[in-house]
């Protein structure tokens, strides 16, 4: 399973990495467009931290640097659950500015309707790849498993105590019966 999962992987990094560069290198193509969603979370960014760039070809380039840097980590395979809940989180803002399927007026609404759909794809690819283990129990399954193996332990250390106390005590009564 391993070959499959890595290509898999890369694979679904690829368009992050390419559109990364592109967006970093280039943000004013994309800039007019991340204006509907940047422009509402203006005063929001503005609130968090007034030193927090605002302008929408600053947030444009700094998406795209985060998308190259976890697709590359997607794609090696380092980090690739947060990698890929960067991603996912990415893709969002950049669906409902890129795609509104809404607007059924717009001449290309068909075209905005299947990179709608292929972004909607892609989502589902980052989540699952978000939630992967490879195979090997989550954190909630072993803390869980670690803390019953805890109180069995526990159990075990306490019934073997009393037991090495009721020898001891019979040892000792045995040793008071002897004579000398």
């Amino acid at each position: 399973m391993k070959p499959v999962r890595t290509a898999a992987r890369a694979m679904l990094a690829s368009i992050f990495v390419i559109q990364g560069v592109q967006s970093f290198l280039k943000p004013e193509a994309k800039a007019e467009t991340a204006a509907g969603v940047t422009d509402r979370l203006k005063p929001l960014l503005e609130k968090a931290d007034p030193r927090i760039p605002t302008d929408a070809a600053t947030l444009v380039r700094i998406k795209g640097a985060s998308d190259v840097i976890a697709g590359l980590a997607l794609a090696t395979g380092h980090f690739t659950r947060p990698a890929a809940a960067v991603l996912a989180a990415g893709l969002v803002p950049t669906t409902v500015a890129g795609h509104p399927v809404w607007d059924r007026s717009r001449p290309d609404a068909k075209v905005q309707q299947i990179q709608f759909l292929k972004n909607l794809g892609l989502l589902g690819g980052l989540l699952l790849a978000a939630v992967d283990t490879e195979g090997r129990p989550g954190l909630g399954y072993r803390t869980s498993h670690a803390a019953n193996r805890s109180q069995r332990s526990l159990r075990r250390a306490v019934r073997t105590a009393r037991r090495e106390a009721k020898i001891a005590a019979m040892s000792a009564a045995a040793a008071r019966k002897l004579p000398g």
